[in-house]
């Protein structure tokens, strides 16, 4: 068994090949505790803190003996009194000359261990960590945070002599674990062989709610098109890196992503399918390394989150800076999309940016509905709009996109949708409260304290997004204007030029989850692809549009007020009960 640790920021990185510690006093015995205590011991010395009163000696004087003794009074503390202790230690007597300092030092440590991120890999190379995944992660993660927390519980209890009354179950291990191992992708060409030694990711286990602290809260710039394969230029530590290997709708995209973004890596588990064995046998459509370090892909083009079309080989390459302003979950989730839109339009299929969802009516009403619109636009509020007041109308609501899927002409002439994600990446302030409580439980949430606060929420499975569902309602996400006689709630299309350009001209209040404030304009609402790729993205929507008036379906626009102050909850509810009044009166 080997195990070893890394120390990044506010994260902790446990790499092992086996187990972590079987008992509490091999848990104290490691070098992460003494790390750890000597750290919190200079940050305490750092706020000059009244708790370093335990030593008998001044804070700026506590040494490698003060601390050797204080780790051998602890270990002590786990099977024994406090009272007898200084019996069997003389030197451990100046930590009980205050009872009630000694314990709150001990709980002080205690968050200051929790107040890390903190991550568990185990690596299966050679062995069977993956045959066995819900062992290995009780023999790891489990173990660990049985073992730390029955450390700090029993070390209390001998230092005070009392029990507690009330028992907290926090998450006192690791927040996240994953079970990685070396595969051999199928890659061609040699620009690729760098990434051949990265471990893949087999299994994640997680402990929601999860509450992660990235750097950036919001997402700026372009995502551009380049000549150069980024491969050819960066050069990475490869025991640095670990790849998600991400079903994106029907594709496999390999996300290779740097340890300094672990938080925002692992938090692809709760948005896109974890592919299996069968999709590893293939060469992956496109790969994306999040966190290069260095700045490599500056020059490139006019912002370094680049991506590159290798027709030779036949696989995208994207690449994104591991500087702190990229650090935002934006980043990863919206080059993924980029890439999978770029790969639908080459190949006839119209990506969209929107949410799509089956409703089912008590009445036996049923309908598809595609909603497009820039973030901030209002889908996936108006979505949950359909949620918080659909209980007496609506019987069923199945969610095929979230945020981004694509448009197949079927053989006869309909429209069927498909969704990339089974998760949603959400904007936690315009959330109703019960829900988002409601789903706490499995969340990953974003920057809580910021502004464009965001929770990551599975919401669908991977069949449902891929089994293609034809589609009846096409509306434009209007979050800007307000209602009247002549801007009703819902309005609809008479030809599908006038509901092309309006689609094509892309406007939005923008609601500052970019750095982008007012009304602005984005090519389709879609800057992710589509423009990239304009040149065959124009004509290939206008034979879209032009099939949806062929195909007689609902094409309009739908005014959910999400950009206008005061109306962020009033307004997407009022458009979802008139689509459901809509859907209830033609499907009758």
């Amino acid at each position: 068994m080997y195990t070893h640790y890394k120390i990044i920021s506010n994260k902790i990185l446990i790499h092992t090949t086996g187990r972590l510690c079987e008992s509490t006093e091999e848990l104290l015995k490691s070098d992460l505790f003494r790390e750890l205590l000597k750290r919190c011991i200079l940050e305490l010395a750092e706020k000059e803190s009244p708790l370093l009163g335990i030593f008998s000696v001044p804070g700026d004087k506590i040494g490698e003996r003060q601390i050797e003794v204080l780790v051998n009074t602890l270990e002590n503390l786990l099977k024994i009194e406090g009272k007898v202790v200084p019996n069997i230690l003389p030197e451990s007597a100046q930590f009980f000359r205050d009872i009630q300092l000694f314990s709150d030092f001990v709980e002080y440590f205690y968050n200051y261990w929790r107040g890390y991120e903190r991550y568990v890999v185990c690596n299966s190379a050679g062995s069977d960590l993956d045959k066995r995944p819900y062992r290995t992660f009780n023999q790891t993660v489990g173990n660990l945070t049985h073992f730390v927390r029955s450390a700090y519980r029993d070390i209390e209890e001998n230092i005070t002599g009392s029990h507690p009354r009330i028992y907290r179950q926090v998450t006192a291990g690791a927040e996240f674990g994953t079970i990685s191992l070396p595969v051999r992708i199928p890659y061609e060409g040699a620009s690729y062989e760098i990434l051949k030694p990265v471990s893949i990711i087999r299994q994640v286990l997680l402990n929601p709610p999860l509450i992660l602290d990235p750097p950036m809260n919001k997402r700026t710039g372009s995502f551009v098109k380049i000549d150069t394969n980024p491969l050819d230029v960066v050069d990475i530590e490869t025991g640095e890196w670990l790849c998600y290997p991400a079903k994106v709708g029907e594709l496999l995209v390999n996300v290779y992503f740097h340890e300094k973004y672990y938080e925002l890596g692992f938090s692809l588990c709760n948005l896109f399918e974890l592919a299996d064995d069968e999709d590893l046998k293939r060469k992956p459509d496109a790969v994306y390394l999040y966190g290069v370090p260095g700045d490599a892909l500056d020059g490139l083009a006019q912002y370094p989150t680049v991506f590159h079309d290798d027709e030779k080989n036949g696989i995208f390459v994207a690449a994104c800076p591991g500087r702190d302003e990229f650090g935002y979950f934006g980043y990863l989730k919206k080059m993924m999309l980029t890439l999978h839109n770029a790969i639908m339009i080459k190949s006839g299929r119209l990506p969209f940016h929107g949410s799509l969802v089956k409703i089912t009516m008590r009445n036996n009403a049923e309908a598809t509905v595609l909603m497009i619109g820039d973030t901030g636009a209002g889908k996936s509020e108006t979505l949950e709009a359909y949620r918080a007041i659909g209980g007496e109308v609506i019987s069923n609501i199945t969610i095929i996109a979230d945020d981004m899927g694509s448009l197949r002409i079927d053989d006869d002439g309909s429209i069927i949708g498909y969704g990339t994600e089974t998760g949603a990446f959400l904007r936690l302030d315009d959330l109703k409260p019960g829900y988002a409580f409601g789903q706490i439980d499995r969340s990953i949430i974003m920057n809580a304290s910021q502004v464009n606060a965001r929770v990551i929420i599975p919401v669908c499975s991977y069949d449902n997004i891929m089994k293609g569902c034809p589609v009846d309602y096409i509306l434009y996400a209007n979050n800007y204007d307000e209602i009247d006689e002549d801007h009703p709630v819902i309005e609809r299309f008479d030809n599908h030029v006038s509901a092309f350009n309006t689609f094509r001209e892309g406007t939005v209040m923008s609601k500052g989850t970019t750095t982008s404030t007012g009304l602005v304009h984005s090519y389709f609402a879609n800057i992710f692809g589509a423009p990239q790729y304009r040149e065959l993205h124009d004509p290939l929507a206008l034979k879209f549009f032009e099939a949806f008036f062929e195909q007689n379906i609902f094409v309009g626009q739908i005014r959910t007020r999400l950009g206008i102050r005061g109306w962020e909850m009033q307004g997407p509810e009022e458009a979802a009960k008139e689509l459901l009044r809509i859907i209830s009166s033609e499907k009758r």
